[in-house]
């Protein structure tokens, strides 16, 4: 028998979670109530959950984003974990933290490097995140309950909090 985690212990893995993923669709207000979403490479993520992305001074996300700052990040690995994160952006062009984030493989989008002059920074500051792991024994679980749930006419019995958590961040 399992006992449900703890918020503290569902931060905790939340956290860990968001470490693993390495790149992210990033979800905007475009306007009228349209959404956009992009997939945009992770650079870093701090402590407190909060999500760092390289981008282009003058891309359409930026200008979206200084219209509205909501915005939602989705990670999904494989068929095995999932995330999603809630929170507001904010645009940063501090030459110091552009360094500090500098990965070789950015210059792809930026030639001119870590001081390119169209380089600028947005962080996202989560307010609420969700996550399903059906990664090593949680998979396992997973597809032992989904076969039974398939031969019984029922569905999964899946633990709260172990497969699946809402968390406030």
């Amino acid at each position: 028998m399992s006992t449900t985690p703890s918020p503290v212990e569902q931060r905790e893995h939340f956290h860990k979670l968001l470490n693993e993923f390495h790149t992210a669709m990033l979800v905007t207000h475009a306007g009228g109530g349209a959404l956009r979403a992009r997939p945009m490479v992770i650079a870093k993520v701090e402590e407190d959950n909060c999500v760092w992305f390289i981008t282009g001074a003058e891309s359409g996300k930026t200008h979206e984003i200084e219209s509205d700052t909501r915005v939602h990040i989705v990670c999904q690995n494989d068929r095995s974990a999932y995330l999603s994160l809630s929170g507001h952006a904010n645009l940063v062009s501090d030459r110091a933290k552009i360094a500090e984030l500098w990965q070789e493989p950015f210059r792809v989008w930026f030639p001119g490097g870590k001081d390119d002059p169209n380089i600028e920074l947005i962080v996202v500051r989560p307010e609420e995140g969700e996550f399903w792991d059906n990664e090593g024994l949680h998979k396992i679980k997973y597809l032992f309950e989904a076969a039974k749930a398939y031969v019984t006419g029922t569905t999964p019995d899946l633990d709260k909090g172990e497969e699946y958590g809402r968390v406030g961040l």
